[in-house]
């Protein structure tokens, strides 16, 4: 049994578990690596990221490298002879930096590889209407999310489901996933599997303000996918009478609107529901945000607000 010095990098909330399990379980881990703390409020105020709140708890030392292949931070990574690195929701590595370590480094990635390899895997497997995802470990490579699989295990996806509900369960997952994997890498006995070559992959860009535009020419199943996998975050928008909401639960409307109507019509009672028309029928805004507004439902809204 190999004794392990750990490296963990990671930023989000999403990365925290996966670091305390570790913890928990009397790794090694000598240093953390997180993202610089950002200004923000109107007080900008420097904030710290919830791995950096969880490494200040456990006295662990933090690295905040604002260029991963500055000559300081990697005199300073190598200072701690660590001989793995786990990363997990981190920014894209240099390989002077993946390959620093004797026995790898390995990222926790929230899909079934090899599909869905990029920035918002969860997102977009909600978007596209999948009914399974899933999470893996794999050793870092050239090529971004392409290295030789570890371990897998999937997570089913419901009909109400949302970005929220399916990233905190592939939270917790991943925690478990990762202990799992560096165990296994402690006894020796871990196997990498190289990803099929011949897979037509789908892909999960980095999602922008822009890509967040409700379309309302599409499907209406098509919509609420892609408002639930918005959901809660970044939001999906859309303007109605020249303003923007973020728009955050819609749901199938099956009653009968007389008339010709345009995707994007809105029907309502200024009352109970709000309505838009999409290309094969309508849905029903359920909760929705007004630009310096709290969230609310629609009712609540349309009591103060007509549209």
């Amino acid at each position: 049994m190999q004794e392990l010095r750990i490296i963990f990098m990671g930023t989000p909330e999403f990365a925290v578990p996966s670091l305390e399990i570790l913890i928990e379980h009397k790794f090694n881990v000598v240093a953390v690596v997180t993202a610089p703390d950002k200004p923000q409020g109107r007080g900008r105020k420097l904030v710290f990221s919830p791995v950096k709140e969880s490494a200040i708890k456990h006295n662990i030392p933090i690295l905040q490298p604002a260029n991963l292949k500055e000559t300081g931070f990697l005199h300073e990574l190598k200072s701690y002879h660590a001989n793995l690195q786990v990363v997990v929701a981190f920014r894209m590595l240099p390989e002077v930096v993946w390959a620093m370590p004797s026995l790898g480094t390995f990222n926790l990635h929230a899909s079934l590889l090899p599909q869905y390899r990029g920035a918002a895997p969860i997102h977009w497997a909600i978007i596209k209407g999948e009914r399974e995802t899933g999470i893996t470990t794999f050793f870092l490579q050239h090529e971004i999310d392409t290295g030789s699989i570890i371990y897998q295990e999937k997570e089913p996806i419901d009909e109400n489901d949302n970005f929220g509900t399916v990233s905190y369960r592939l939270m917790i997952k991943g925690a478990q996933l990762v202990l799992k994997t560096v165990k296994s890498i402690q006894i020796g006995d871990c196997i990498a599997i190289p990803q099929p070559s011949q897979v037509t992959a789908k892909h999960a860009p980095k999602i922008y303000k822009e890509t967040c535009e409700i379309r309302w020419n599409q499907p209406s199943r098509d919509v609420r996918n892609f408002v639930r996998g918005l959901n809660p975050y970044p939001a999906a928008w859309c303007i109605f009478s020249g303003k923007t909401y973020k728009i955050f639960v819609v749901s199938f409307w099956d009653k009968d609107i007389d008339g010709q109507h345009k995707p994007g019509s809105i029907n309502t009672d200024n009352k109970n529901y709000l309505c838009v028309k999409t290309q094969d029928g309508w849905v029903s805004v359920e909760e929705l945000q007004p630009e310096g507004k709290r969230r609310m439902n629609i009712k609540e809204f349309l009591m103060g607000n007509k549209i």
